[in-house]
């Protein structure tokens, strides 16, 4: 049969839709069920949500690079224990929580990197730190798979790096990382009045040396109070509830109920 030159083809909006089309996303079924057994926010999840952050992994394995460092190997069942737990923190908020970055980073264990800093007498500050986790504002999320591992070994004691991370990632969506994710406007007044005023509180007790239920680490910046208090609410979402409650209503509207909510 003749062939019709190519500029000569016609394709309707249809057939350009069609060919422009991204293939379905869809999670390997035994890499899930190793998911569920494995991972404790998961296997706590109601049959409902755990069946929407399944679709929510999917879409991210679809578009996210997982790229291992320094001789790591991740197979299928990994790389979905990742793409689920950088997913938790977007159960309500939905995929557009996934916009702006496109590779996860994961190194074997803490990795290092070199900070600077300028002082107020112009003097250079130069050092290195070592970190479980990392976020660039405007590209990869980096994760250490060792820390992930204790986390999950762990999941009740106010930790969880990849919550923290996402985190991050959410909070940069507005432009500016802030500890504020992008909200509607009357819902982000409340928001940055009921976190301002924790903030001040956590970091008032912290400077004055008196201990603090959950990680002082909070005080370092308003973005970290946010992450780590999102760390708590999907951890010990008892401990966030009487220590912040005002901040605990908000991360329950924004992230839904805690798994562990009902333990």
């Amino acid at each position: 049969m003749a062939q019709l030159p190519a500029g000569d083809v016609p394709l309707g909006d249809g057939v350009i839709r069609r060919l422009f089309r991204r293939p379905p996303a869809d999670v390997d079924p035994a890499s899930w069920q190793q998911v569920l057994a494995t991972v404790p926010w998961v296997a706590a999840l109601d049959d409902a949500r755990a069946e929407r952050l399944r679709m929510l992994a999917a879409r991210f394995l679809r578009d996210k690079a997982i790229t291992p460092i320094g001789g790591l190997a991740l197979d299928d069942a990994d790389r979905t224990t990742l793409a689920a737990l950088c997913c938790l923190p977007l159960l309500e908020f939905g995929a557009e929580g996934l916009h702006g970055w496109s590779e996860l980073l994961v190194y074997p264990d803490a990795f290092r990197v070199d900070r600077s800093h300028v002082d107020a007498a112009g003097v250079m500050h130069e050092w290195e730190d070592d970190l479980a986790g990392e976020a660039w504002e405007h590209g990869p999320l980096v994760l250490s798979w060792a820390d992930v591992g204790a986390d999950l070994a762990s999941p009740r004691d106010g930790c969880c790096v990849v919550v923290h991370e996402m985190v991050h990632k959410l909070d940069a969506l507005d432009g500016v990382l802030d500890g504020t994710p992008p909200l509607p406007r009357a819902w982000q007044r409340e928001w940055a009045r009921d976190f301002q005023q924790a903030y001040d509180g956590f970091v008032e007790r912290v400077d004055r040396g008196l201990h603090t239920r959950l990680d002082p680490y909070a005080a370092e910046a308003p973005e970290e109070f946010f992450a780590v208090c999102s760390e708590y609410h999907f951890s010990d979402p008892a401990l966030l509830a009487r220590e912040l409650p005002a901040v605990a209503a908000h991360l329950l509207r924004l992230y839904g109920p805690s798994p562990f909510a009902r333990a």
